[in-house]
């Protein structure tokens, strides 16, 4: 099997990670797991140095405090590039996203695709357990992402994605600024503006049942606000963060 690594930041998620670690090696053998612990106070980071000991594709990156989503995925990234990794997944700790579903998301990057995106609106709207109003708030959110930016991506804010290689080691990963939903965003759209062949599949996203969300209005916010200067940056600056860009861009 090619290099691949799972990715999953935590904070505060002791009980999903336990039964998240042996899900990710039932659906996708021989995958090694990298967990990205921002200082949890319920001692996730203890846990998995002590799964360490019997697993020796199992590592840990321990920061001092909560630094950002996007922060997280980026030491991982450079990690994983130092390390020759082919696939580079992102994923939630949560079991929001199903890890039954991480064959068909590399199936597809075996099919061709550079970037592949576990979709919550392709198919329309495959999200259990959130309130109406948090589905109308993401589904907006996306809409007005497309409408800004002109991505082609139904689900601009997804956490569950697979990068090939290649992607990680084109895009100039210093300028991604975004720490919360915002950085999804612009490696979603600096991908595409680099010319790369995104592909969404459909998944059923499903509410956590452990733990705390993560999600607060300055995230939000900083979402928002992100696009506005991702919009202004494919104007401007777009040779500082693709290199090539398309053509087209």
């Amino acid at each position: 099997m090619e290099k691949t690594l799972v990715i999953i930041p935590t904070y505060n998620e002791r009980e999903n990670i336990s039964r998240m670690i042996p899900e990710v090696r039932k659906h996708l053998p021989g995958t090694h797991l990298m967990i990205v612990d921002d200082n949890s106070p319920d001692g996730t980071a203890a846990f998995v140095k002590e799964q360490q000991k019997n697993d020796p594709g199992l590592f840990l990156i321990e920061r001092p405090g909560k630094q950002g989503l996007g922060t997280a995925y980026l030491q991982a990234f450079r990690w994983a590039l130092e390390r020759d990794y082919e696939y580079i997944f992102e994923m939630d700790a949560d079991f929001s996203h199903d890890p039954a579903d991480l064959p068909r998301l590399l199936e597809a990057c075996h099919e061709g695709y550079d970037l592949v995106i576990g979709s919550r609106y392709i198919t329309g709207v495959n999200v259990v357990n959130w309130p109406m109003m948090r589905i109308f708030i993401s589904m907006g959110a996306s809409i007005y992402v497309r409408m800004i930016t002109g991505i082609p991506i139904r689900d601009t804010t997804a956490g569950f994605v697979c990068y090939r290689r290649k992607v990680l080691e084109t895009l100039r990963l210093d300028k991604i600024k975004s720490k919360g939903y915002g950085f999804q965003i612009e490696m979603k759209f600096w991908a595409w503006k680099s010319g790369f062949r995104l592909k969404e599949i459909p998944i059923i996203f499903k509410d956590r049942t452990e733990g705390i969300s993560k999600m607060s209005g300055g995230i939000f916010n900083e979402a928002l606000w992100s696009v506005i200067r991702i919009r202004y940056n494919s104007i401007f600056h777009k040779k500082d963060y693709c290199n090539p860009c398309t053509p087209s861009s």
